[in-house]
Formats: C-alpha cells, structure tokens, sequence
C-alpha cells in the first residue's frame, strides 16, 4: 500500500476530547498495510512545524478572542513562516544543491519534503490573506481602518505631505535600473517598490526601484474620520502618493511590491581563531545570502516580474504572487491601540508570598524551601532582583550565569556588570550562536568584558542552551550555592508572555552540579559525575530513555505505569520509538507538545496508549517537564519529575548543552503535577488533538465559553509554591497525588 493510500486509512472517527486528565481513551486504528517498524510511524519534521503554524493562524480566526490580539496572531503566522524558509527551507535548498537524496527518518527525501512544504505553505499563505480580509471588516466595524490611497482626502494630502517630506524622504533612495545602473542588492527581508514610469515632456521609459524603509513603522496613523474612526495607510501607499517628489516630471504606468527572504542560516568555520570576530563577518553574510522566497504583488506587469525575477536569478518556484498585503508580520504594528477592548484583559504577574513575608530578601526566602515561579503568573522581576540583590551583597563573592537570549536594554547584564565592577567574580557564558540574537549577545558581551567580567563562548560545535544562575555567598564560615534553573531565557520581555519555570534552590547538591556545568563550558572538560542533573549531549537523553524504560518494567510486573510529558517539540526517532515501545507495554502517555510532533498517536499496536494535544493560546507554552509514575501511576506523591531546557530533538539531546533537574521538594514537586501538568491535560479551551492521520481537531463544543482554560486557571488562582505564610489552604489542585 502506498503512502497516500495508508494516510487516507489513518483517517480515523475524529477524536475531540481535549480533556486528557478525565476523559476517555480513544479507539486506536489498525490501517491496512501499515508497517509499525516503516518511516510511516513518525511524522515528518517540517510538515508538523507547518501544521503548527495553521494552529496559529487557527487562532486569528477564533471569534472567541480580542480583535486585536487575532490580528497579532495573524502576524505572528507570518513572522514564523519567514523564519521557516529563512532557516528550514534553505537548509533543504542545501542538501538538494549537494545531491543528497538520503531521506529523513519518516521515508521522504530533500526533494520531495520541498513539494509538499511548497503546496502546503502556498495554501496557508492563501488562508493567511483570507484572513486579514475578514479581520479587516471587523475592524471596519470597530473603528479602525488601512485608508486607501483613492480614499485620501484633500486635508489628508495637506498633512502626510508634511509627514512624508519631514519623517520619509530624507531617507528614501530611489534606484533607476538601466545599463548604467545595474540593479540593486536587496538584502534579507527587504521590501520594495518596482516602478514602471514614464516621462510627461516626451513619453520615454525608465524603471526604477524604491526600497521601503524598515527604520519607519509600517502603518501610519494619520488623521481620524469624521465619525473618529481610528486611520492608518501603509508606508507603501504614502509613497506611491508622493512619488511625484522622488521622480518628478515622471508618472507611474505600473508597479508592484517585492519582499525578499534569504538563506539565514550561519556557517562558522570551525578553526576561527577569534569566534567574535567571525560570527560578525557571518552576520554580514547572512544579509547576502541565496533567495529562498520572494514574494510579489499579483497585479505585477510581466516586464517588472521578468526583470526582477531574472536580477534575483530565481526560478517560478521560488515566486509566490500575492493578491493582498505583502509583509503580513508588520501587521503587528496595529495591535498597539488605545482600543484596550480589543485586547486581552491587563494581566499583573503575581509577587511570591514567600518573598514578602522576607521583605524581599531572595536569599532567604530560598533557604527556608526550594521555591517554584510559573511565569508569566509569577514575575521575573523576582529573577532579575535574584542577580541585583546577589550584585549587592557584600557577602556574595561569585555569580556565574549563562546568557543564551536576553533583551536588548538586560537587567541582568546590568547586574552582572555592577557585580563586576564591585569586585565579584562574574563568569557570564554568552552563546554566540543563538539564532537571529547573534549581533546582540556580541554587544553584550563587549559590554560585560568591558566591566570586568569573565565571558565565555561555550563549545564550537555545540549551543549552550541551558539556563542556569548560580550565587556563591559566604555564610558564617561556610559558602552556600543559591542555584537558579530555569526552561525559559533570561529575557524579562519574552517572560511576559512564554510559560515558563523558575526553580531556586540552595540545595547543596545541586550547587554543585551546576559548578560543574560551568567548569564543562569554560574548560572544555566532561564531568565524571553529577548528583542530581542530567545534560547533554552526555547524560540527559539517556536518563529519559531509563525513564520509559522503567515504566515498561512497572507495566509488566502489573504495576500502574504512566508518563506525562509537556515541551515544545519532540522529533527524536530514538526517543519516539522509545515512546512507542512504552505504549506496546500498556505505559500511558499523555504529551502536550506546543509545535513540531513527529509522534503517530492512536494507532492500533503501535501507539495505542499515546494521547497527544498541542495548547495554543494567550501566552506561549514554553516549560518542559516530564514526570514518570514510578510504579505509581499519574498524579502521585513517588512520581519521578523533571523539568528541562531541552525538547526532545536530536539537536537538544545530542548537540546542545542542556539540563534536566530532577524535583525532590514536595511542595515543588506537588505544583508541577497537581497543578502545572494537571492543568495543561485538563485544557479543552485552547486543545487541539493530534489524530492518527497528523491533523489537529479542536475540542468539540457548542459553547467555548464554558471550556476549561488551564491559562485561565492560572491567572485566577495562586501556586502552590513560594505562599509562604499564606499557605496552600486556598490553592487549588485539579487533581490530588495518589499513591
């Protein structure tokens, strides 16, 4: 049986019970011609990054959230699209130019992964402009409106002129194209203008191109209606308006609108005797790399198509025409209105209890009990205040952090830069290789080294990825390790909206570990041993392995046997199989997996057992977590859990340098099942199923209002961890651990 054939089969009843901690199994499905050991039973990589991103979209389309905030998500469908051309798609374009016909692990080759990455991404461009059309009339609706040029009035004309000569012209240069100006380079994400003009005293031609600035907001407001309705008009348009000052004597006879995406990905030499310095000539090379996509206005006259299609040597492939708006991202510029009615409620994280009742000193909070932040419910501002205080103390003697995505204005670099400056010993282990923050972590680290403070780079060959601060502070006579790890970046920005966790500890155990992390990055030298934590590339991937293991064990001695996991991502074929080799025991796996699945749930003998959902919402499901029931079942108080940096890729558990800490405090270890991970299986709201076949169903119902939220739930109701004297008496679990 072929592929297509198989996949029709795998069309199963459709299962819409989202509810993964109380609802039922589904039946699994036994397709005909299936092989259980075939690539077949993993999903392809990019494909389901693709079916992540309709997930997306699927969510400017959801009538149940804000106007605004739908038009976010709609942007945001757009900026996750250019960067999986930019960086995915190029990669592709490499291993077809090298001739590589190898196929991945689910049986598909280069080749044919770019045709149905093309057909796919085409329609969901398609959608993504019927979307913005619809979203346009309720905004119509509401007030608010992208004016047309023909729309503009004369009192309109009198005040953008004053706009366009004092705020856009100085920085305009427009490019006439002929033999004697050869045409010019566009760099990556370049948006622009191409011009058919023709000259008013004698008819002659002349092509010009106008690249459109991106130093200046997409959207103009301008004026507002008589009704005050709130007014933008693209940049686009105000230029076309004007276009009499940058080429008079010439009127317009055709245009269109280009944007460009190139190849974005680095390559590093590996022998580069000073990484800084090559990673800044990378980041220029970035800018000029191969096009992978151009997109093009769809009323485009064939000279201009010809001509720009030809100087940018691409093929029709690589065209995409599109009858709309070009630039979908930019449309995030518009969600920042004064119409807070079409936005998500204000939402203030909470301050831990615990931090007050010690009238915010960090340090001993901590020593009472290991505390547990669920951001964004929980402020990072307790993160950064970590560092400030640590920067400080005159007790504290050394703080090492690593730095893999921070903000461009840090609070914690300007910690870690006064605790240098201080007199502290500060490591700070900035990786270069965090992709599209390169050129920021440069500027950071210049800035640290200039204070005073060790910077590091980690390994060549591996990103380190792992978020860990650790403070050294004298205490009477003994020094104490006050250890942070965290799922997320040490960026405050990013922590307003990406779920993540912050565990702070001054277990001494665990300060050790993290020591050693620190001393494997600088110096290059594996440690022997670790008491508590897994890494990789060496030890974390196999600690996950020795998990499911076990529970296939506890399934054939009879024992219950579940395993709950939470990440971002899961595409390892070891780790899949692993997962499918569980399920075949009669383990109970439940997986919320945000993005890219490469998992094939509920097939008959060979995934059974497995549930798979994705939770798409207000804030970005970020944490990673797997908890193991240990002969126990799921929730219980013996269940092993962890939380992570890593998910579960073949990059984060072979080639990265990563963490998996295990929870050992009963109340920490109580939040993460009872509540954390309770929650997320519990969600119906923002749930879509994975079926069989690799589409995703959102769960059923007639009114959405009354579906439980588990981002909802957390707004509402505290953690369990860091209440101190407030208790946990008013704190809610989903459910009770049971033993």
């Amino acid at each position: 049986m072929g592929r297509e054939a198989v996949a029709e089969d795998l069309k199963i009843s459709p299962m819409t019970d989202a509810d993964f901690l109380n609802g039922a199994w589904p039946e699994a499905r036994e397709p005909a011609g299936f092989d259980p050991a075939g690539p077949m039973r993993f999903f392809n990589r990019e494909l389901s990054w693709l079916a992540f991103n309709w997930r997306v979209l699927g969510e400017a389309e959801n009538p149940s959230v804000p106007l605004l905030e739908r038009v976010r998500y709609l942007s945001i469908s757009g900026s996750n699209l250019d960067e999986f051309y930019s960086v995915r798609v190029a990669g592709l374009r490499g291993l077809l130019r090298e001739g590589v016909t190898r196929p991945s692990a689910d049986g598909l080759t280069p080749s044919e992964q770019l045709e149905q990455i093309d057909a796919d991404a085409r329609a969901l461009m398609l959608r993504q402009q019927s979307c913005w059309e619809e979203l346009q009339r309720e905004m119509e609706a509401e007030g608010i409106l992208l004016i047309a040029p023909d729309d503009l009035t004369k009192a309109d004309m009198l005040a953008l002129e004053t706009v366009f000569m004092d705020q856009v012209f100085p920085i305009l240069t427009p490019l006439a194209i002929d033999p004697a100006h050869p045409f010019p380079f566009i760099s990556n994400e370049g948006f622009a203008l191409a011009l058919e003009l023709k000259r008013t005293a004698d008819g002659s031609r002349l092509d010009a191109l106008l690249p459109v600035p991106g130093q200046i907001d997409r959207f103009i407001r301008i004026d507002d209606g008589a009704k005050g309705e709130r007014r933008y008009l693209a940049l686009e348009d105000l230029l076309k308006a004007f276009m009499s000052r940058l080429f008079p004597g010439y009127e317009i006879e055709g245009s269109c609108a280009f944007r460009v995406l190139r190849d974005s990905d680095l390559e590093v030499e590996e022998e580069a005797e000073d990484l800084v310095r090559e990673f800044e000539t990378a980041l220029k090379r970035r800018r000029r790399g191969e096009v992978i996509r151009l997109k093009m206005s769809a009323n485009a006259p064939d000279g201009l198509r010809e001509i720009i299609a030809e100087e940018m040597d691409v093929s029709k492939d690589e065209i995409v025409m599109i009858n709309g708006i070009i630039g979908i991202a930019d449309l995030s510029e518009l969600t920042k209105s004064d119409r807070h009615d079409l936005l998500w409620p204000h939402f203030t994280p909470r301050v831990p209890e615990r931090v007050q009742d010690f009238e915010g000193d960090i340090f001993a909070a901590i020593r009472q009990k290991d505390m547990l932040l669920h951001h964004p419910y929980e402020t990072f501002n307790i993160v950064v205040r970590f560092l400030q205080q640590a920067a400080r103390d005159p007790n504290v003697l050394a703080i090492k952090q690593t730095l893999y995505r921070t903000s461009a204005d840090s609070p914690i670099v300007s910690a870690l830069c006064e605790a240098a400056e201080e007199g502290k010993s500060v490591t700070a282990l900035v990786e270069l290789k965090a992709r599209f923050d390169e050129a920021a972590n440069i500027r950071q680290s210049r800035r640290l080294e200039r204070a005073g403070a060790q910077v590091v780079y980690g390994f060549m060959d591996w990103k380190t990825h792992a978020k860990i601060s650790a403070v050294v502070r004298r205490e009477g006579d003994q020094l104490v390790t006050y250890t942070h790890f965290g799922t997320g970046n040490y960026h405050p920005i990013t922590a307003s909206f990406y779920t993540d966790l912050s565990f702070f500890t001054c277990d001494a155990a665990l300060g050790r570990d993290a020591n050693r992390v620190f001393n494997y990055v600088s110096g290059y030298v594996k440690p022997d041993s670790l008491e508590n934590l897994a890494i990789s590339p060496h030890f974390l991937k196999q600690r996950i392995l020795e998990g499911l293991e076990g529970e296939i064990a506890h399934a054939h001695a009879g024992r219950p046997a579940a395993v709950w996991v939470k990440c971002n991502s899961v595409i390892d074929a070891e780790v899949i199989d692993a997962l499918y080799a569980a399920s075949q025991a009669g383990v109970k796996v439940d997986m919320v997996v945000r993005g890219i699945c490469g998992v094939r749930p509920g097939v008959k003998g060979l995934s059974d057992n497995i549930r798979v959902k994705s939770v798409i919402g207000r804030f970005l499901e970020h944490s990673r977590i797997v908890c193991f029931g240990n002969g126990h079942g799921l929730p219980s108080t013996q269940a092993r859990v962890y939380i992570s940096s890593a998910d579960w890729m073949g990059r984060n558990l072979n080639r990265r340098v990563e963490t998996l800490v295990e929870i050992t405090n009963p109340t920490v270890h109580a939040q993460i099942v009872d509540q954390i991970m309770a929650a997320n299986l519990a969600d119906q709201s923002q749930s879509w199923v994975l079926q069989a076949d690799g589409s995703y169903l959102r769960h059923s119902a007639e009114d959405r209002s009354r579906l439980f939220s588990c981002h909802r739930f957390f707004m509402e109701n505290p953690s369990m961890s860091g209440r101190g004297r407030a208790g946990t008496n008013d704190v809610p679990a989903l459910v009770h651990s049971h033993d």
